[in-house]
């Protein structure tokens, strides 16, 4: 290693892109800048109403090169000189047709504005009806049950089922798209012109978790098994890939191009992408009997464990037990919860109608200052809940809610289920519905421990890194109290961007490892919750309700 050498880590999000670049020699992240999509934050293409969540590539490239340029902005000039390797993860699945060439479709003027052509987000459920075919298909045709290193249930959130969908609504999409690319796996082919999907290297992360690849049956499932979901899907396996890659493999060489574009060097190494838990997860410190909780919109948990530990094993009702997918030579296992500080957002969101619907109607004051009213309202609102909420024992309220608000993810993934409240009366005050929120997404987090548990694994600490982690103190400590476990917050607050530095230096050849990187490159923790334990007696028994709750509703939701 080369003193001053320098990585940069590219974190794509669900509403915006980070680049961190960080010192390869200590982890010290030297300059970071966030760019928000601006399609998307003008909630183009999308239908929440419909679950459709899509987004343009142009947000993702154009957020890329405002990223890029401006975390490098705020370093000496030679410092683009100075990066010597790129790493790249993003959200997934969110998969997106392309050309022969590999240029996705939405790129060119006739698919521009077709939602139909663009990434679907990993957030986007329109495919519910074909997931629940992939299921069906799964365990009546005959052969073997392609979902068995998934967790044995396979989500409208992942590849093969949005796919489906797009290809049976959309002719024109069915007949232009050649084939079909994770986003994470087509921002490093785009980098070095490596973009041909016959060429470009596909990732492990991804294919393993979300498109049913595995080494048992050589790769994707077979022709047969797909064309009796939908004949749609014939000839498709042909045109995707076999072979599938960890993060710590160079997909390639910065093109000149590109470089120009970013104001880097030409041919310094990009990293095999991967998704933005797994790699949060090796920036957040992950070894084995760690449990690392990546808490934002959504939560997904993520472990790893030693192959022998793991033996023939499958875990059901996750989402995917993968050799590499988070550190290579590992078992990278994969849970999470579809809404956490979603849940949040909606409950604000709800109290924050009349803000949104009477105060530009108002005659009291002039619309200027309306609207700086509702920010700094809408603004204050969680804050002042959570500082309400953190004086209500656990039991005072009276309420049990469920955290199913945008379905169901571990344990065993189901799209179609909702989320409940119940208990209310006529003294049910805002801060006490906020807490049995709160608590419901705790509860869902417990879960997703008891599953893991269930199985053998031994959940030794838990580590927790996003924006809940860093910003709800009492989302925290309600969190340790329910899983009666200290959970240790990362320091770094571009976790993910971190980790994606990481694999960057490895792929750059400046570690020969990623434990290795992760010495010398670790952020550390913060902070720890520790668990009440009075607090940990009375969530011992709420929990129980948690789950009485959901199985009587869970029964509810599947006949109507």
């Amino acid at each position: 290693m080369e003193t001053g050498d320098l990585v940069l880590g590219l974190d794509f999000g669900t509403d915006s892109v980070r680049a961190v670049v960080v010192d390869a020699a200590t982890g010290e992240e030297l300059a970071s800048e966030v760019a928000f999509y601006r399609r998307w934050a003008l909630g183009l293409y999308c239908d929440p109403a419909k679950n459709q969540f899509r987004q343009h590539p142009l947000d993702y490239l154009e957020g890329m090169e405002a990223a890029v340029k401006g975390s490098l902005a705020q370093l000496p000039p030679e410092a683009g000189r100075r990066v010597v390797g790129i790493g790249i993860d993003t959200t997934g699945s969110t998969p997106g047709p392309v050309y022969g060439d590999g240029r996705p479709l939405a790129l060119r003027p006739e698919f521009s504005d077709n939602p139909n052509a663009m990434f679907i987000l990993w957030k986007d459920h329109t495919a519910v009806q074909e997931a629940g075919e992939i299921n069906y298909a799964a365990r009546h045709w005959g052969g073997t049950d392609f979902t068995k290193y998934a967790g044995g249930v396979y989500s409208s959130e992942w590849f093969w089922a949005k796919i489906l969908h797009v290809l049976r609504r959309d002719p024109a999409v069915r007949a232009a798209a050649y084939s079909w690319v994770e986003h994470c796996d087509w921002i490093p082919a785009l980098l070095t012109g490596r973009e041909n999907p016959r060429l470009l290297k596909r990732s492990r992360c991804a294919a393993g978790h979300k498109a049913m690849w595995h080494e048992e049956w050589g790769g994707l499932p077979p022709e047969e098994f797909l064309v009796t979901i939908d004949p749609l899907l014939g000839g498709l396996r042909d045109r995707l890939y076999t072979k599938t890659y960890t993060a710590d493999t160079r997909a390639g060489n910065l093109t000149p191009a590109w470089a120009e574009r970013l104001g880097l060097t030409p041919g310094i190494a990009v990293a095999v992408g991967a998704f933005d838990a797994h790699m949060g997860a090796v920036g957040g410190g992950i070894t084995p009997g760690a449990l690392v909780k990546i808490m934002g919109t959504s939560t997904c948990d993520i472990m790893v464990a030693p192959k022998e530990k793991i033996g023939d094993k499958l875990i059901g009702g996750i989402c995917g037990q993968v050799d590499g997918s988070v550190i290579p030579g590992l078992i990278g296992l994969e849970a999470g919860q579809s809404a956490y500080g979603d849940v949040y957002a909606w409950f604000k969101d709800l109290l924050s109608w009349p803000l949104k619907a009477l105060l530009p109607e108002t005659l009291l004051i002039d619309r200027d200052t309306g609207a700086k009213l509702q920010a700094e309202i809408e603004g204050r609102l969680l804050p002042r809940l959570s500082e309400e909420a953190a004086g209500i024992l656990p039991d005072e309220a009276g309420l049990l809610a469920l955290d199913w608000l945008n379905g169901r993810r571990t344990p065993y993934a189901d799209q179609t289920l909702k989320g409940a409240i119940v208990g209310l009366t006529l003294g049910s005050t805002a801060p006490k519905i906020f807490r049995a929120l709160v608590e419901a997404t705790a509860y869902g987090a417990r879960a997703i421990n008891e599953r893991f548990k269930e199985e053998g694994l031994e959940i030794k600490e838990v580590i927790a890194l996003g924006g809940i982690a860093r910003k709800n103190d009492l989302a925290m400590q309600v969190l340790a109290d329910v899983l009666a476990m200290p959970i240790k917050v990362a320091a770094s607050d571009q976790t993910c961007a971190l980790g994606a530095a990481m694999f960057g230096a490895v792929a750059a050849g400046l570690y020969p490892t990623v434990e290795a990187a992760q010495i010398k490159m670790g952020c550390g923790f913060a902070r720890t919750y520790v668990p009440d334990p009075a607090n940990v007696a009375r969530y011992r028994g709420l929990y129980q309700k948690y789950l009485d709750l959901g199985r009587v509703l869970e029964e509810h939701w599947r006949k109507i």
